[in-house]
C-alpha cells in the first residue's frame, strides 16, 4: 500500500535541500541558545574551514544546561557538546537513502556534502514531509501509520520527570494529558527559553513575558539548574490546545497541519481522547518503505 503512495524516483534531493546556520566550535551554549531561539531552528552545524566538524540539536542543549551545575553556562562551548559522528550524504543521494539514514541512526536530519566535503545543506524530517505532502497520490489514513501507544504526562508532574521521560524513552515530545483528553504538548524545545510560571503567562502582559522567554540570560543560569528546574511543573511550559487530527483523517493532512504550525507531533483523538500519536518520524518511515 505504502510503496504506491508516493512518486519520488525522479525527484532530485537538490530540490529540497536547504542552507543551514552554522557556528565556529568555540561559540558559547549561551549564544548558541540565542541563535536557536531567533531562528527558530531545532540544530546548528558547527563548521570549519567550510566542512561540518560537529552538530548541536535543541536536545544537546537542553541535556547540557540541565547538567550544568554551577558551572557557568558562558564557560562551555558547542565542541564540548556536539556530535562529532556525523550523519551525511552525498548531492547524489535519493530522498529514500536520507530517509533510511534518518530512521537507522534515529536523527532528525541528515547532513549534505559537495563533492569536496565541504557542507552544501541540511535534509530534515519537515523536508520530506513536505514531499510527502506535494507527492503522496494515494489516500493513507492516519490509523494506518500512528504511534498507538502514546507515553504521556500529567499537567501537575514536574519539569525533572517530564525531562526524565524525553531522554528516558528517547522522544523528542510528550503528550500533557488529563482524563485521556490531550490538553497540551511539550518537547525539548519548551525547555530552552527562560521558565515562566503559569500564573504569569495566564495574567501578564505579552511583551514582557516575551521579553522574559527571550532574555539572553534566564535567571535559572544564575542558580543551579535541578534546583530551579524543581520548581516548575509541566503545565508551567507546555503548549496548551494541541492541534488534533482523528484516526481517520489523511496523512497528507497531518503533514500540512505540522509544517503549517511548525511542530512535529500530533496526537490523534477518537471522540476528544487519546487514541494515538502521528509524527514526522512516521511519515519519514513512510517514505523509507517505498522502491529506492
Amino acid at each position: 500500500m505504502i510503496k504506491k503512495s508516493l512518486k519520488l524516483r525522479n525527484y532530485s534531493l537538490n530540490q529540497i535541500i536547504k542552507k543551514t546556520v552554522t557556528v565556529p566550535k568555540k561559540t558559547t551554549l549561551l549564544d548558541a541558545r540565542s541563535i536557536l531561539l531567533r531562528y527558530k531552528i531545532s540544530r546548528i552545524i558547527v563548521s570549519e574551514n567550510e566542512k561540518p566538524i560537529g552538530i548541536m540539536t535543541e536536545k544537546d542543549l537542553v541535556k547540557s544546561i540541565y547538567s550544568l551545575g554551577n558551572k557557568p553556562i558562558e564557560s562551555v562551548n558547542v565542541s564540548e557538546i556536539m556530535t562529532r559522528n556525523l550523519i551525511t550524504a552525498t548531492e547524489e543521494a535519493t530522498l529514500y537513502d536520507c530517509a533510511r539514514l534518518m530512521l537507522g541512526n534515529k536523527i532528525s536530519s541528515v547532513i549534505i556534502l559537495k563533492k569536496d566535503g565541504k557542507l552544501a545543506g541540511i535534509i530534515t524530517k519537515t523536508d520530506l514531509a513536505s514531499v510527502f505532502l506535494t507527492q503522496a497520490t494515494v489516500p493513507l489514513q492516519v490509523s494506518k501509520i500512528m504511534t498507538k501507544n502514546v507515553i504521556t504526562v500529567k499537567p501537575a508532574d514536574s519539569l525533572l520527570y517530564v525531562e526524565n521521560v524525553l531522554v528516558k524513552n528517547r522522544i523528542s515530545r510528550v503528550v500533557v494529558e488529563r482524563n485521556r483528553k490531550p490538553v497540551g504538548m511539550i518537547t525539548h524545545r519548551d525547555f530552552i527559553p527562560a521558565k515562566i510560571p503559569l500564573w504569569l503567562k495566564q495574567f501578564g502582559d505579552s511583551r514582557e513575558i516575551e521579553k522574559y522567554r527571550m532574555a539572553e540570560r534566564p535567571p535559572e543560569f544564575n542558580l543551579n539548574q535541578l534546583s530551579y528546574l524543581s520548581t516548575f511543573i509541566a503545565a508551567d511550559i507546555m503548549s496548551p490546545n494541541p492541534i488534533t487530527v482523528m484516526a481517520t483523517d489523511d496523512v497528507s493532512e497531518a503533514s500540512l497541519l505540522m509544517i503549517r504550525n511548525g511542530i512535529s507531533g500530533l496526537p490523534v483523538v477518537k471522540n476528544s481522547l487519546l487514541v494515538g500519536i502521528i509524527t514526522k518520524t512516521d511519515i519519514v518511515r513512510s517514505i523509507a518503505a517505498g522502491n529506492p
